[in-house]
């Protein structure tokens, strides 16, 4: 290691700890030497005050705090490497600053330094202990670490390692020669480390914390997002009596409802379901809403409009990697009370006439964004007073319960079947049924319920 002062350690530094051989026959005098059972009672209030830190900067004055009571002769400097490449090192405390320097925020603050002898203990990877640093280590005035150990005497220090490697440097220095109880000293490396891992780890979960911030407001701006797009008042369409319910699974969802108010009264009904969760499927859902609001195609057949939304997503969106969207289209018209639809491989939805739910028949395509296809096939059904059409996603049947069952279709039809006659008792009913079923596990997957009753 090159440096531009250097100051070699004594010939018993490397490889093991550098310790002066007079050190072995001499009395450490300076060692406080105190009761074991007042050591210990000081011992447990420190590891209780640092058990209640969250701050790291907090944690490292308690527990230096803690240390002077334990070793009130010894000076502290604390080097670190971390990020910089030899012969560059950090100051990061001492007890010689006035002021009180937070490293991780206040790191332009910190000296940078390079060479010396401190360049030496910064980059060693093994404890050093010197006893006489007068006697063993040259040093002078033009050293970099000369203010911090002009008045010292003896030395030692404490590598912090992370994946092996000694980033960080605490330096215990005491004003008399001989002031270390050499006994004492691998259990104060043991000690020294594990506090050292002890502040990292409380830096990551810092870090960690403040990013799932960032994240969790990001996500939130991008539901706040999603949820404008949905309709802000459901339209109203004579003959039919509407409600719609939507419930996310994580901040931002994939799940899409919509009413397109068309010619002559007539009322289009969609329905959608992103592939997978979250921000990448809220960002399709965009998309999907985007496109279909934008399509003057959107009085064409429920088919051809399902047909043409693939072209589009397939061609500029998806393009085979992997993302689709499960969609249901239908045209109502109140005059005849015909309901034209078309499914690109959505959940069939539910019809309850008198006592009876049963599936709307279709012929389903493949989901929307998969590959091109011919024409989506139209279907038809003419609707009686007091029939209900239910459109869903599959976050409702596949609800789970904490047993792991599921929800599934049959319960949907029960609670569909005796929910009553308007269309927000109904999806009220639904909602609060999934609800109970759940009984507080976390939806694994977005919930949206549109019900239409014929008037």
């Amino acid at each position: 290691m090159a440096t531009s002062d250097p100051n070699p350690l004594p010939s018993s530094a490397s490889p093991a700890p550098a310790i002066a051989s007079a050190s072995a026959v001499h009395e450490y005098s300076s060692w406080p030497k105190r009761d074991w059972r007042n050591e210990l009672s000081l011992v447990v209030d420190l590891m209780k005050d640092v058990s209640r830190q969250t701050e790291p900067q907090e944690l490292v004055r308690i527990y230096g705090e803690g240390i002077e009571k334990l070793m009130p002769e010894r000076h502290l400097l604390a080097l670190s490497r971390r990020g910089l490449e030899a012969p560059w090192y950090r100051i990061t405390r001492s007890t010689t600053w006035s002021e009180d320097i937070n490293p991780w925020t206040q790191k332009d603050r910190l000296p940078l330094l390079k060479g010396g002898f401190l360049e030496t203990l910064a980059y060693s990877s093994e404890p050093v202990i010197i006893d006489d640093l007068q006697a063993d280590v040259r040093l002078n005035d033009k050293d970099p670490a000369w203010e911090y150990l002009k008045d010292r005497r003896s030395l030692m220090t404490i590598p912090q390692y992370d994946n092996g490697e000694a980033l960080n440097v605490a330096v215990l220095m005491y004003d008399q020669p001989y002031a270390l109880d050499h006994s004492r000293i691998p259990n104060m490396v043991w000690q020294g480390n594990l506090f050292g891992r002890t502040t990292h780890t409380l830096v990551l979960r810092k870090e960690l914390t403040e990013a799932y911030a960032r994240i969790d407001h990001e996500l939130e701006v991008v539901g706040e997002i999603q949820r404008s797009l949905l309709p802000k008042e459901l339209p109203s369409c004579r003959g039919l009596d509407l409600a719609a319910t939507y419930h996310p699974s994580a901040r931002a969802g994939g799940d899409y409802y919509d009413l397109f108010p068309l010619d002559d009264g007539r009322l289009g009904l969609f329905i959608a379901d992103v592939s997978g969760h979250g921000t990448p499927a809220a960002v399709m859902m965009a998309i999907t809403h985007a496109i279909a609001h934008s399509m003057p195609e959107s009085e064409l057949p429920p088919g051809q409009m399902l047909t043409r939304l693939n072209s589009l997503l397939l061609k500029h969106y998806t393009n085979g990697g992997g993302s689709f969207v499960t969609a249901f289209y239908g045209v109502f018209d109140p005059r005849t009370r015909e309901l034209v639809y078309a499914c690109a491989g959505h959940n069939p939805p539910r019809i309850r006439r008198s006592d009876n739910v049963f599936p709307l028949a279709m012929s389903s395509g493949l989901p929307l964004g998969v590959m091109e296809m011919g024409p989506y096939t139209d279907c038809t059904v003419n609707l009686e007073k007091g029939d209900v059409v239910l459109l869903y996603t599959d976050g409702i049947t596949e609800a789970f319960a904490v047993n792991g069952d599921m929800f599934g279709e049959k319960r949907l039809d029960e609670i569909l079947a005796v929910s009553g006659n308007r269309a927000q008792v109904i999806v009220d009913a639904i909602e609060a049924s999934v609800k109970r079923f759940a009984a507080g596990r976390a939806a694994d997957d977005d919930q949206t319920v549109l019900a239409a009753r014929v008037e």
